[in-house]
């Protein structure tokens, strides 16, 4: 049922980030579906300043840097129905008193997802052409390859293995579709013929690994894949094989990574690490067969705005009663980043 009143929200986030999330016209979107003071962004659930706003709050709009969620935003905000997050994972967010309580949850992640998935086909198409050795190269020689040198590049046929079926990589997969690519998938909880809807063969992490000529990892971060791509399964890897990493540092084992790596045996883009930053020591900042990122991929400058937007929606769904299309469900956390 719609409610009688636009709800009553209140931002709970750093407040750097809220131009780039609601730039002016869409913040003003945001202000004929709520009820809400833009000046006030919550850092501190117990903050008086904030006391009045959050008594009548019903909705909470949060995005990086906003408070854990657990039982004080509850004492803090007892009509609080919905929280509608403008930035990607809730799992470490949303604490279990809210899940408790009924709180509906929401999150852009999908719209996170996207860069990701871009930022990954680009690095897919670039590692392919060999374009970062023949710029190291290029460098120093000042002179072109060789047709002998560049007879195994190219990206026809290239075998690609995806690790898991996340939001980013299921986009990444609808992305590789227009491409020659031979295009690998491993997750547990797809079967075959679903890997086949997405254009995928589905394999064994075991025989991804062997297969792939580009791995690219887009498994959520949780005890189940930790340091699943240990010293073993590394060693899988062809000769020359690349290594894409825009999920977390954690699934990969670091010192077996800077082995391989520093061997020259693999080669590696990688826009997350473990840990984050890398020391000013690590040998990963100069290697020529390693393109490191400072965690770029995800939404940043005008991206902002999609996450924003995304949410501007689900607040107009929240007023006029409608279904939310971004709702996070509680039993997925175990197994989602």
């Amino acid at each position: 049922m719609p409610s009688p009143h636009p709800p009553r929200a209140v931002f709970a986030m750093d407040p750097v980030h809220l131009p780039l999330l609601f730039p002016p016209p869409l913040m003003a979107r945001l202000r004929q579906a709520a009820e809400i003071d833009p000046a006030l962004v919550v850092r501190d659930f117990t903050d008086p300043a904030a006391a009045e706003a959050l008594a009548r709050a019903e909705v909470l709009i949060t995005g990086w840097g906003c408070p854990h969620l657990d039982a004080d935003v509850l004492t803090a905000a007892p009509g609080l129905r919905a929280v509608l997050h403008a930035a990607g994972s809730v799992r470490s967010l949303v604490g279990e008193a809210l899940w408790k309580a009924g709180v509906t949850v929401s999150s852009a992640v999908t719209g996170n997802a996207l860069p990701v998935a871009e930022y990954t086909l680009a690095m897919i198409l670039l590692a392919g052409k060999d374009a970062f050795g023949h710029r190291e190269r290029f460098r120093s020689s000042h002179t072109y390859p060789t047709q002998r040198e560049t007879a195994a590049i190219g990206n026809v046929g290239r075998r690609v293995g995806v690790i898991g079926a996340s939001r980013v990589g299921r986009r990444l997969l609808e992305l590789l579709r227009p491409f020659d690519f031979t295009v690998l998938l491993h997750d547990p909880y797809v079967s075959a013929a679903e890997a086949a809807e997405l254009g995928a063969e589905l394999l064994s992490l075991d025989d991804l690994l062997r297969h792939s000529d580009i791995v690219s990892l887009h498994a959520p971060d949780i005890p189940e894949t930790y340091r699943m791509l240990d010293a073993a399964r590394l060693g899988l890897v062809r000769d020359g094989g690349v290594l894409i990493n825009t999920s977390r540092g954690a699934l990969v084992d670091p010192t077996a990574l800077t082995d391989e790596l520093v061997s020259g045996r693999l080669h590696a883009v990688l826009d997350v690490t473990e840990p984050e930053p890398l020391p000013p020591g690590s040998p990963l900042y100069h290697l020529p067969n390693v393109f490191l990122t400072p965690h770029i991929a995800g939404s940043l400058g005008n991206e902002l705005e999609r996450l924003g937007r995304i949410v501007v929606e689900e607040l107009e769904r929240v007023g006029s009663g409608g279904a939310l299309r971004h709702e996070v469900v509680h039993a997925d956390m175990a197994r989602v980043a």
